[in-house]
């Protein structure tokens, strides 16, 4: 079971993974058996009972039927039943989902899938995971997080959405390069020129080295007066609630984001930092943001010996300084177990499954041409990119993959510093 907010000290293996975890998979397993309702009113159907988005049918799962894309079917929806949420935006991260398990679980609750279905046959074009933290009077706020189960273009343009129309639009920033920045908050920088974009404050929170995020916040909102903060930086799932919640106060008493934001620090005793299961009392007109307290969160402890605690973090680091490296990630061959990563897309996941399945076909290339058997070396250029696969000199069993920008990387350069830096041999 996930932990509270407040009670998280890590994100877990790495900030990075972005496997689900098992806990998550058995909730996934438990929505395949939702009993069939049968209802004889079909107004009493169609009627929403709440003005909010999607009609729920079960404990944690609600359902939109549409006739068009999701992501218009839900800038559809948020223009009709205006609603304050906050959206929670990865890059090079998967820190979200961590976020929403920890919100869940300090309000004793569940996380909340959305499903986004084709009127009239039922297929689901798309499922949004999101938490609701209860307030007075029996209203909620929700936590969506963009990272969407569609198809990417409906990915991608949902998350859009999300973030265009949320009252709050938190991006989650992992371990990037300073030359990688610019490129994985283009979306996002194109979106708001592009507009509409409704929402007026934006929140970039670093879980690696801020490096130029300051910078980059400075100049990502442009001339739209879409007001982008950064914050320190966020070492634990606590660390960032913190800095969310105080940012959300700020924007319930003042309509806007602070000059500033501060480390993080126990908040007040009328802010949203402590979940609290909902009051049974009646509802009632209300004004907006009426949330009652979160858990409090405590100041960020000193960050623990990164070589001690993940050496292999520690190298991918190094790797990623590399003039044109965009991504990469090391991980095991045999079970495709991501170590660590660092970098923008791909991300972890995808390097790891993909690097295993080109292992394999050379190997198996390498029998069938007669060839002596070894760990292979892969160097692949395309138009725009350079793919490198190699085994770790005295780790066997643990490969290194990773895609570089071909206009910026010299490749025969790339592999020579890649072999300077491997780390020592195991002992056997």
């Amino acid at each position: 079971m996930a932990k509270p907010i407040h009670q998280m000290s890590q994100w877990d293996a790495s900030v990075h993974n972005s496997r689900v975890p098992d806990e998550e998979w058995q909730a996934t397993r438990e929505l395949t058996q939702v009993a069939t309702q049968i209802l004889t009113d079909r107004e009493a159907y169609l009627a929403p009972e709440r003005k909010e988005i999607g009609r729920r049918i079960g404990e944690q799962q609600h359902e939109l039927f549409v006739v068009c894309d999701p992501s218009d079917a839900l800038s559809q929806q948020f223009q009709q039943l205006p609603a304050d949420f906050i959206a929670i935006h990865d890059i090079a991260s998967d820190s979200s989902p961590r976020i929403l398990a920890g919100l869940a679980a300090a309000t004793q609750r569940k996380v909340q899938q959305l499903v986004i279905r084709r009127q009239g046959h039922g297929v689901a074009l798309a499922t949004l995971d999101f938490a609701e933290l209860p307030g007075a009077n029996g209203t909620t706020l929700r936590v969506y997080s963009t990272r969407v189960d569609a198809d990417t273009v409906q990915r991608q343009a949902i998350a859009q959405v999300l973030l265009a129309h949320a009252r709050l639009g938190v991006v989650m920033v992992g371990e990037l390069p300073s030359h990688a920045m610019d490129t994985a908050l283009k979306p996002i920088r194109d979106g708001i020129a592009r507009g509409p974009w409704p929402n007026r404050n934006l929140l970039l929170v670093p879980l690696g080295a801020p490096g130029g995020i300051a910078q980059t916040a400075a100049t990502l909102g442009g001339r739209s007066g879409v007001l982008v903060r950064a914050t320190a930086l966020a070492a634990k799932p606590s660390d960032a609630w913190a800095f969310i919640s105080e940012a959300w106060n700020h924007i319930r008493d003042s309509g806007c984001l602070p000059d500033a934001m501060r480390a993080a620090q126990p908040p007040a005793v009328n802010d949203i930092s402590r979940p609290s299961p909902a009051r049974a009392t009646p509802p009632a007109p209300v004004a907006p943001l009426p949330m009652e307290p979160m858990p409090p969160t405590r100041r960020a402890a000193p960050p623990a010996d990164d070589a001690k605690a993940n050496p292999w973090q520690v190298y991918v680091r190094q790797c990623i300084e590399i003039t044109g490296m965009i991504s990469c990630c090391v991980f095991e061959l045999a079970t495709q177990r991501t170590l660590a990563h660092a970098g923008a897309r791909p991300g972890p996941a995808t390097l790891a499954t993909q690097g295993a399945t080109l292992h394999q076909s050379l190997l198996e290339a390498a029998k069938s041409l007669g060839l002596p058997a070894g760990p292979p070396d892969l160097a692949v250029t395309y138009s725009a990119h350079h793919l490198i696969l190699r085994g770790i000199a005295g780790h066997p069993g643990l490969a290194l993959h990773a895609v570089l920008d071909s206009h910026a990387a010299n490749l025969t350069l790339v592999r020579m510093k890649l072999q300077r830096l491997d780390p020592q041999p195991v002992e056997a």
